[in-house]
């Protein structure tokens, strides 16, 4: 009999029906799209912090800025030339990022820290170098008596000049026994092969892609760091944004080179729970002198540009716009069907008077609002679904501009980085960076899960109003009443 009468009801009352789901179903998937692209926004921001970390790691530790002296100066490269000789000369220096370093040792402190998976150390260098010629100058005579060239008196230089180029690129020092760890995590190798754990002290070397191709180098090849060559054993491209550096050398090489035996700029670290970061950050902190941890949490507060934009108004404003909208249809599903059922009283009273008790009544009309629910719950979660489709087709570009200030601290490939004073990362000294990442609109089981909880709801809110009007009616005065 109530299935029956229900669906009796539900066809006699078609638009009426149709409008209470209709309302539901625009609250519902404005829910679903909204959550749907915060979750794409979330992806997004993921992909971004993953180019600077690397796979399967954490967050990043820098030495704790100190403040520079008075009156001193920031440490600079010098080039020092001899004018006086004329013709072409050159000057190669291999300079540590950040001109600060630690020692190896560090690498064994944090790796004693609790909640340290693994660790490893790096050096990042910059190869600068300056080449070109004097051209000196021709002393012209003056003419005597006019002061004049060629006069007799004074003569003046005319001519000369110097030409210098200056070729620059950034060099990584890897320890080559720890492949799970540092920048080239976050690079694919394309050509050839990564280092062997035996070559810790050979001249073998992996470029990036990019730099390979400016380059016009290839597998096989010679690359030269400070008048050293090295052979190029593998080549890799950067699975997003820019790579940690050009060219990547085992770590005792680089020290070497650079005149920096036993140090390290970096020491990336792995934790070993994931859910267990601010423990670990507090571990180096309290038992690493002089450094500051940064997490993905903080690293994420550094990405500016639309992609930050979007973010913000997706959490915030999409957010309680859907809620707005939510609320809204639900009530206005509510007091539609208490509508409903005051026009309805004669109905009813006729229902009691024929035997009917008030719950009975009650029941009923849940049943037809929460069938209504259900049907703006279906409806609602195609759209939602065909407007979540709609942005991932399209998928909009969104910029995410690095600041330059973190991601050096941090620097790409690897989880937890300690690094020497001001920095001393692999991309301590560069510019902001901006990444362009397509948006998409991931719908997760939990977003139809929590559409269908809803639609549930709202049938049950829309029920309630309309079981409370029903169960007040008295069977004389409803039939005193005409519809």
């Amino acid at each position: 009999m109530f299935f029956t009468y229900l669906r009796r009801e539900l066809r006699r009352r078609r638009k009426a029906a149709l409008v209470v789901a209709s309302g539901l179903a625009l609250g519902i998937a404005l829910v679903i799209v909204v959550n749907s692209v915060s979750a794409g926004m979330k992806q997004a921001q993921g992909e971004v912090l993953e180019s600077l970390y690397g796979l399967g790691t954490d967050m990043t530790v820098t030495k704790a800025q100190e403040e520079p002296e008075e009156g001193g100066t920031a440490a600079r490269p010098r080039f020092k030339f001899d004018a006086s000789d004329g013709g072409e000369q050159s000057n190669d220096m291999l300079m540590v990022q950040g001109f600060e370093t630690l020692s190896t040792s560090t690498v064994a402190t944090v790796a004693r820290q609790d909640g340290v998976a693994d660790a490893v150390g790096g050096l990042s260098l910059t190869s600068i170098s300056v080449s070109g010629d004097f051209k000196p100058g021709e002393m012209k005579p003056a003419q005597p008596g006019t002061g004049k060239p060629g006069s007799g008196g004074s003569g003046e230089v005319r001519g000369g000049g110097a030409d210098f180029g200056v070729n620059s690129f950034t060099v990584f020092g890897t320890d080559v026994t720890e492949p799970e760890l540092g920048p080239l995590t976050t690079s694919t190798l394309t050509k050839g092969r990564t280092f062997k754990a035996s070559e810790s002290d050979a001249k073998v070397a992996v470029l990036d892609s990019a730099y390979a191709k400016k380059e016009d180098l290839s597998t096989g090849g010679h690359v030269e760091v400070k008048g050293k060559k090295f052979e190029v054993v593998g080549i890799a491209t950067a699975d997003k944004g820019q790579p940690a550096a050009n060219v990547y050398i085992p770590l005792k090489q680089a020290q070497t080179l650079a005149d920096a035996k036993d140090k390290i700029t970096t020491v990336y670290v792995k934790a070993a729970d994931s859910q267990a970061i601010s423990a670990v950050k507090d571990a180096i902190q309290k038992n690493v002198p002089d450094t500051t941890v940064t997490t993905s949490a903080d690293l994420a507060k550094t990405v500016s540009g639309s992609l930050d934009t979007a973010a913000g108004l997706a959490s915030t404003v999409g957010k309680w716009l859907s809620y707005a909208v939510l609320a809204a249809a639900f009530l206005v599903a509510g007091l539609l069907t208490s509508s409903a059922v005051s026009r309805r009283v004669r109905e009813f009273g006729t229902l009691k008077a024929l035997g009917w008790k008030s719950g009975r009544v009650t029941r009923q009309v849940v049943g037809e609002a929460l069938v209504n629910g259900l049907i703006g719950g279906a409806l609602g979660i195609a759209a939602g679904l065909a407007g979540a489709y709609a942005v991932t087709a399209v998928s909009p570009t969104l910029t995410a501009e690095l600041g330059g200030g973190l991601m050096g601290g941090g620097g790409p490939g690897g989880g937890l980085r300690v690094a020497g004073p001001r920095g001393g990362g692999p991309v301590q000294d560069t510019a902001e960076r901006t990444l362009d990442i397509a948006l998409s609109a991931p719908v997760s089981l939990a977003t139809i899960a929590l559409a269908a909880a809803l639609a549930i709801g709202g049938g049950l809110i829309a029920g309630g109003f309309g079981g409370w009007r029903a169960s007040r009616l008295r069977p004389a005065d409803a039939l005193r009443r005409v519809e």
